[in-house]
C-alpha cells in the first residue's frame, strides 16, 4: 500500500471514518462531564472573580457557570473569595504545582 493510501486510511480513521474502512456502521462518539481548557498555560488558581491562568494574567470569569464548573472540578486550587484580599493578589507563588506535577 502506498504512503499516499495509508496517510488517507489514517487520517479518515482520526475523523471518525474508521468504521467505514473495516465496513461496520458509523456511530458517532458521545462524551460526558468533559470540561476542555483552551488558552495560554490553563489556569493556576480561582477565585470568586477570576483566575490567574499560569502564565500569571489575570481573568475574569466567562459566566457564573465556567465559574462553577472550574472550581468543582479543581477545589485544590479554588479559594473562595475575591483574589485581591490578599497582599499578593491571589498569585500563589509558591505553590506552581503545575511545575510539582509536570517536570520537563
Amino acid at each position: 500500500m502506498s504512503s499516499t493510501a495509508k496517510a488517507a486510511l489514517l487520517a479518515l480513521s482520526l475523523l471518525g471514518g474508521g468504521a467505514l474502512v473495516v465496513g461496520l456502521p458509523a456511530v458517532p462518539a458521545h462524551a460526558d462531564n468533559v470540561t476542555i481548557g483552551i488558552g495560554p498555560g490553563g489556569i493556576a488558581f480561582g477565585y470568586q472573580d477570576g483566575y490567574w491562568d499560569r502564565d500569571h494574567r489575570w481573568h475574569a470569569w466567562r459566566d457564573r457557570e465556567e465559574a462553577e464548573r472550574w472550581r468543582a472540578e479543581n477545589r485544590e486550587h479554588y479559594y473562595d473569595w475575591r483574589h485581591d484580599r490578599d497582599r499578593d493578589q491571589g498569585w500563589r507563588d509558591a505553590d506552581r504545582y503545575w511545575d510539582r506535577d509536570n517536570p520537563h
